[in-house]
């Protein structure tokens, strides 16, 4: 079973965006020295519990400090961008880090309306404009426009040995279909969708034409998990996320507060109903139990890898639980 890792970069409750930027450095080189196949860093915008709004510089970091893990962004959100400035820029990443790294897109604002409409004009219309977008932007990675278009004179400069592996990334049947169509590997965000990951990535397979280098289809679907010693402990450190989240919806904007801060919050019980819901599509437990339940999830989702985000106050508990999981997992991972 191949496991890889999504960080988003969360801030911790009276910790600064830079130690949290540097903690995701050992989090990737935790996970090149535990066995996890990539490195994905997400993109947010305006949102102070995440430290992390250019994946494209993050990744410089990163690759500069790990030797052999694939690195990536997850995801670049291209409905903000012009395709040839991201294929500019993972041509160049690619050329500093042959062989490794990943360029994943998304859809999504990432953020506030405000700062969607600080980034892009009129984002509803490029999210409309969204598979152009991504043909044109598989266009420059290739080299491959009709020598009619313009931009057939133009190359997404420098042009590695090695192209990006490029990814899409999405929560819905439509987002599927697209990466199906346009012939590239596909990320399945379970984590933040309700809709029925096992269908949409069997659509996705049985729909896949080959058009690149990927000659098969090739899926990711991406799970909530935290492990811990203890089932206890591992529930007592999701408490954090929780009560994180629900902050979010709140409107309050702050760090992943303290264990003991989610001790003391009192649920009402529209809210409790709400946290059995996210817990009972994360994956929460002691090694074994982890282990059992991510089987299952291959199982039953069809996926050829999965990736894991994991949310804690703590970030020597992430680590833990990261390298908890690798060490269970033992050579399934390899």
């Amino acid at each position: 079973m191949k496991l890889s890792i999504l960080d988003q970069a969360p801030i911790a409750q009276s910790a600064s965006p830079q130690a949290a930027l540097q903690e995701s450095l050992k989090l990737a080189q935790l996970a090149e020295n535990t066995g996890y196949t990539r490195y994905w860093i997400a993109e947010h915008h305006d949102m102070p519990g995440l430290a992390c709004s250019a994946p494209e510089v993050m990744l410089g970091y990163i690759g500069a400090g790990t030797r052999t893990i694939r690195i990536g962004a997850g995801a670049i959100l291209l409905p903000h961008y012009k395709p040839y400035k991201v294929a500019e820029t993972f041509n160049l990443l690619a050329a500093l880090f042959p062989g490794r790294i990943d360029l994943g897109i998304g859809r999504a604002p990432g953020g506030s309306a405000e700062a969607t409409m600080a980034l892009s004009d009129n984002f509803l219309e490029n999210v409309r404009t969204m598979p152009q977008k991504l043909k044109e932007l598989l266009c420059f990675l290739h080299n491959d426009f009709p020598v009619e278009n313009m931009f057939s004179k133009i190359k997404a400069s420098p042009i590695p040995a090695e192209s990006p592996e490029v990814w899409l990334l999405g929560t819905s049947e439509k987002s599927g279909k697209l990466a199906a169509q346009s012939g590239i590997a596909y990320a399945f965000g379970q984590f933040m969708s309700d809709k029925d990951g096992a269908e949409i990535l069997k659509g996705y397979r049985d729909s896949f034409q080959p058009k690149y280098e990927l000659k098969q289809s090739k899926s990711i679907l991406t799970v909530n998990a935290v492990c811990a010693e203890t089932a206890e402990k591992a529930k007592e450190m999701a408490s954090s996320a929780h009560l994180w989240r629900m902050q979010q919806l709140q409107g309050v904007n702050r760090g992943v507060p303290t264990i003991d801060e989610a001790k003391a919050y009192t649920y009402s019980p529209e809210e409790q109903k709400m946290i059995e819901a996210a817990e009972a599509k994360m994956v929460i437990g002691n090694p074994s139990e982890v282990k059992k339940r991510l089987l299952d999830i291959e199982r039953k989702y069809g996926a050829d890898e999965l990736m894991i985000v994991t949310i804690t106050h703590s970030y020597e508990d992430r680590l833990k639980s990261y390298k908890l999981i690798a060490d269970e997992m033992g050579e399934m991972m390899k």
